[in-house]
């Protein structure tokens, strides 16, 4: 088993008597019925319903940990307390790490990651041994085909079905009102999902971000991350079939079985 520290990711604690009916009635997460040390993954989004922040959901006794992008922390932590009006929640980022472990039982204290098991598992604290990279961990994640909701979407622009979130147990459909659910329920709802997130296969290094990926000469995608060999892209579901190109080279689109129409 690899375990390595995510310096990407940082925390953030809301608690107070009205902690968990504050959060439940913003994210696309059931928060009232996680139970104190379970795991569940979710995301904040805008009125519209795209993406303002990707998350993971720690329960606890008197609240609740958020595992979120660090870089985009303190802008959760400001729109959160614009939420909160009269209720009686604290909103505090905590210092504490992140970490990931992948590639075997795992150790005390991992929770398995609630998107997808082979995934492994995560848990936050001050110190944990590790003997990987981040880099490691953002491979083996591209691995799979997963998307990194930070990373790989365009702030306030992506659907969160876009990048798949209704497929790795990041939207409850059954929990009632959240911010945007309006949007994110039709679109389930009517079938009109158009584009996915998904991983490409190419020789060499990873296109620039917002490279076009073509099918003959018709827009397919647009590559989003990557590294050597492998990228994620928003791509184009009606046109994954085909030649298909960025920047002259050759691609192939990975079918995850954990999408429903690459099953079997």
């Amino acid at each position: 088993m690899s375990i390595a520290r995510l310096d990407s990711r940082a925390l953030i604690r809301v608690t107070g008597p009205d902690a968990r009916p504050f959060l439940h009635n913003l994210l696309t997460q059931d928060v009232e019925t996680l139970e104190p040390g379970a795991l569940r993954f979710g995301a904040l989004l805008s009125p519209p319903g795209r993406l303002l922040f990707d998350l993971f959901i720690w329960g606890e006794e008197n609240g609740v940990v958020l595992d979120v992008a660090a870089e985009r922390r303190d802008a959760l932590v400001q729109r959160l307390s614009i939420y909160r009006l009269r209720s009686n929640v604290e909103v505090m980022p905590i210092p504490d790490a992140v970490f990931v472990a992948w590639g075997g039982d795992l150790s005390e204290g991992f929770i398995p990651d609630p998107r997808l098991p082979a995934l492994g598992g995560r848990r936050w604290g001050d110190q944990c041994e590790t003997d990987a990279t981040e880099a490691d961990w953002q491979a083996h994640r591209l691995s799979l085909g997963v998307p990194d909701p930070t990373a790989d979407t365009l702030l306030d622009k992506t659907y969160p079905i876009e990048a798949d979130f209704d497929l790795l147990n990041g939207i409850d459909f059954h929990k009632g009102c959240f911010i945007g659910q309006e949007t994110t329920s039709r679109m389930k709802r009517r079938g009109t999902i158009k584009n996915r997130m998904m991983a490409i296969a190419f020789d060499g290094p990873a296109p620039e971000r917002g490279a076009e990926v073509l099918n003959g000469e018709l827009r397919a995608g647009e590559v989003m991350t990557g590294a050597d060999g492998r990228a994620i892209a928003l791509m184009r579901l009606d046109r994954l079939e085909g030649d298909l190109s960025v920047d002259g080279r050759a691609v192939t689109v990975e079918k995850p079985i954990w999408i429903p129409e690459f099953q079997g």
